[in-house]
Parts: structure tokens; sequence; C-alpha cells
């Protein structure tokens, strides 16, 4: 059975979203359209993703929003004009920036910008990162929360202080807010609190709302009127939004509702995997319901034991693990939301302690 089938005879699991059929998920937006009395929108106007976009704007403090079909496209075209606004081609960006590891180098191929690394790979970058900086830049990006190195964020000083030296330095300041959600949530802020001093902003929908797709892009009227050309440029002005639209919408209120839920039983979680020497977390105490977790064993091994565990209990634990800088130690990526909540605590200790105990044997096998 391979690692896809082991999934889908699980009937529990720890990290992320209940995911559930695409026939549910369609029969689910049907009926909230029909009792929302939703009609469908041509090229983005319609009524009800004017409206969408508006109630995400005043949640996050922003005069407009334009709901886009990816981040990506979202967050290159306000790059792009924060380069144009600003006659600069330079962008400040993390190390463990989406944009550098995961867009195949679209700003080079497509040359959008140029990219000046700030601060230093496994920690959050800070005002003093910025300073150091020689040069003019168009713009500086900040990962609320940086999901690459386990959802580590500045502390509300230190991000206090980058917005101001930002706005000293003439500089736009954009916020990749892919998890913004998460991110007020831990620093226990309103959205508009934690969007105010950030000139522009995205947000994802299909992330920690767990929609079908969508994101959108977040600014000034005049930002956001310009974005909107960019976007039917890049291709992005399908003529129908709203399915994503809807299936981001209709759980929008609730998904927001849970996150304090979503954090705690991430605390629960980190203090249950204390109990278990052999294993550690990054951060050392979570600070969103997002985190690492690290295993004395190479990929392959950890995702053995696993699929061992998919088998025997019908627990799927994690994705897939990678190799990490040191050798026979792995990590994955743990986000707890829905699935996590839905288990007891007991059976979350009893399932982890098969997966030590297995751990500790392989342990056993590689050192005699």
């Amino acid at each position: 059975m391979n690692d896809l089938q082991l999934r889908q005879q699980c009937t529990h699991f720890f990290h992320g979203h209940r995911a559930p059929t695409p026939a549910a998920s369609f029969s689910a937006m049907a009926a909230w359209c029909e009792q929302h009395a939703v009609e469908l929108d041509i090229y983005g106007k319609g009524d009800y993703l004017q409206a969408f976009e508006a109630k995400i704007a005043a949640l996050t403090g922003y005069p407009a929003a334009m709901f886009c079909i990816t981040g990506t496209m979202a967050q290159m075209i306000a790059l792009k004009l924060a380069c144009q606004q600003h006659a600069c081609d330079v962008v400040g960006l993390h190390a463990s920036s989406h944009i550098l590891l995961h867009e195949h180098n679209n700003y080079q191929h497509l040359q959008l910008y140029k990219v000046q690394n700030l601060g230093e790979p496994y920690r959050p970058w800070l005002a003093s990162d910025l300073a150091a900086v020689p040069h003019q830049l168009a713009c500086a990006v900040y990962e609320l929360p940086m999901r690459e190195i386990g959802g580590q964020m500045p502390s509300w000083q230190d991000l206090g202080e980058i917005k101001n030296l930002a706005r000293t330095r003439g500089m736009h300041l954009h916020m990749d807010g892919a998890r913004l959600w998460e991110a007020a949530n831990a620093y226990g802020k309103p959205l508009a609190e934690v969007c105010a001093g950030f000139d522009s902003c995205y947000v994802s929908f299909y992330k920690g709302i767990a929609g079908m797709g969508g994101a959108m892009l977040l600014g000034s009227d005049e930002f956001i009127s310009q974005a909107r050309v960019w976007m039917h440029r890049f291709g992005g002005n399908v003529i129908h939004r709203l399915p994503y639209v809807a299936s981001a919408a209709m759980q929008f209120d609730a998904r927001l509702a849970a996150m304090p839920h979503y954090l705690r039983r991430a605390h629960e979680f980190a203090n249950i995997i204390a109990r278990h020497p052999q294993l550690r977390i990054n951060p050392a105490q979570p600070q969103c319901n997002l985190f690492h977790l690290y295993f004395p064993a190479n990929s392959s091994q950890v995702n053995a034991i696993r699929n061992h565990i998919a088998e025997q209990e019908q627990v799927w634990l994690f994705g897939n693990a990678r190799d990490t800088t040191l050798p026979n130690q792995s990590m994955v990526e743990l986000y707890c939301g829905d699935n996590l909540l839905a288990l007891d605590l007991g059976r979350i200790a009893q399932v982890l302690q098969l997966f030590v105990d297995r751990l500790l044997a392989l342990e056993a096998f590689n050192l005699s």
C-alpha cells in the first residue's frame, strides 16, 4: 500500500484540518450559496465578491482589497508595484521566504526585481538587520509567522521597531500574511493592529481557513487599483472567482473563532512531546499553532514508522519527513488544526508513545 492509500484508510489525523470529499465540499458550497442568495461574479464584478473584499479590508484595516487566485501572483504584483513606486528594483527578503524557496525563481525569470537577503536564516529578522543594509530598498517583506523556521515570529516590540524603521527609511513594507490569522491570534492583537504599518499585505484562504484556494491582496485604494491591472496582465482575471470565494467565506468566521483553540492544543501537544527527550521541537515553545518536530533518525526511517502507525492504528501523523543538516536527523511540520483538536489528549499521548517506542527500537538497532 502506498503513502496515499495508507492516508486514505486512516480515520484520525494529527496534522492540519479535516479534508471533506469534493462531493461534500461542493454540496456544502451550493447550499451556502443558495442560503445567502449569492450571485456569480463576472471577471471579478459581483456584489458578493465585492462585499467579501470589503469585509477582509475592514478586518485588516486597509482601504481596499483584491481577491486573487493565488498568493504567488498576489505577491508578484505587490512587489512589482512597490518597486515601480519607489523607482528601485531591490527587495529585502529573509532566506526562508516562500518567494525564494517555492516559486521557481519567478522574480528572476520575469525580471521583476533583485533580492537583498535580510537577517540570519534560522531566526526572524530584526530592525537591526534592515538597518545594516547599506543601500536603498524599494520594499522589505515580512512573513508572519515564518513557516520554514517553525512558525517563529518577532516579538511585538521587535515588529514595532521594524515598522518604524521602514517608515523612517521611506520604503514599502509588505507582509506575507499567508498565516496572518494564526499570527494575530498568537500576538493576542486585532488583525488591523498587526497590519498597521505594513503598506500592503497578502492573506491566504486555503491554509488556516481551509478554503479551496485563493488569496487577498490588501493596500491603499490606488495600490489596489493598479494591482487589478497587473492581475489582468499576469493572466489572473478569471471569469468566475466565486467558487474560491464561497469555499473560504462560508467557513471564514468559524475558522477565526477557532484559532485560540488551535493554539491551546498546540501548547498541549508540545507538553506531551516534552515527555520524550528523543524528540525536539522548534521553537522550543510554539509561538503559534504551527511548529517543527525533529527526530533522531533519517527521513526514510521516520516515514516508515509513520506508515506502520497508519497501518496498525489508522492514525496519520504527518506528511513526509525531510532530512536536516545534521546526519541521521529529520523533521516534519505540524499544523495544529481541526484534526488534532478532535483527538483526545490521552489518545494523542498513546499514539505518540507508540511512535517513540519504534523510534527507540530503531535507535537500539542502529547502535548494535
